[in-house]
């Protein structure tokens, strides 16, 4: 008999660990997540592709040829089977002009969005006239204005 309960107390353990990793996973804040992963990726493909194929042939010109991922010091020769031992340091320095433009980009992205919320924000508050709350009125000046009311109501009535 124990044996039983134990395997439905499992069951339903596992069905609520199901059912919160739905709820985690349909929640909206997932989802956008998930989207900006892929959208991110997308965009990383298009900076990679502007730093390779158009920045840094352009700057490797700029400096007399010199394709910075073939700069490198070697420290034995390859010989034979035995490949060279070389510090790769063009490659780091690839790394981080790749890093500086595509911060670059983004930089200029989030000021665009920025601007552009800004400007909407201000167009928004221009097309909608903002109506003065009215003021509100003491407890006791409310008291006195239906005393004042009621009297001259009396008054009109004799």
């Amino acid at each position: 008999m124990k044996e039983k309960e134990l395997l439905t107390a499992g069951l339903e353990k596992t069905k609520g660990f199901a059912q919160e990793f739905k709820e985690f996973i349909s929640r909206g804040n997932v989802v956008d997540m998930a989207v900006g992963v892929i959208i991110g990726t997308s965009f990383t493909a298009i900076v990679n592709s502007l730093v390779k194929d158009v920045m840094m042939p352009f700057i490797g010109w700029l400096m007399g040829g010199i394709n910075f991922t073939d700069l490198r010091w070697i420290f034995s020769p390859a010989s034979g089977d035995v490949p060279e031992a070389a510090l790769y340091y063009g490659n780091f320095i690839q790394k981080i002009v790749d890093f500086l433009i595509v911060a670059f980009v983004v930089f200029c992205m989030v000021k665009l969005l920025s601007v552009l919320r800004r400007k909407r924000k201000v167009e928004e508050a221009e097309a909608v006239p903002e109506t003065p709350a009215e003021p509100e009125i003491p407890e006791d000046v409310r008291l006195l204005t239906e005393i004042r009311d009621l009297l001259q109501e009396k008054k009109t009535e004799n």
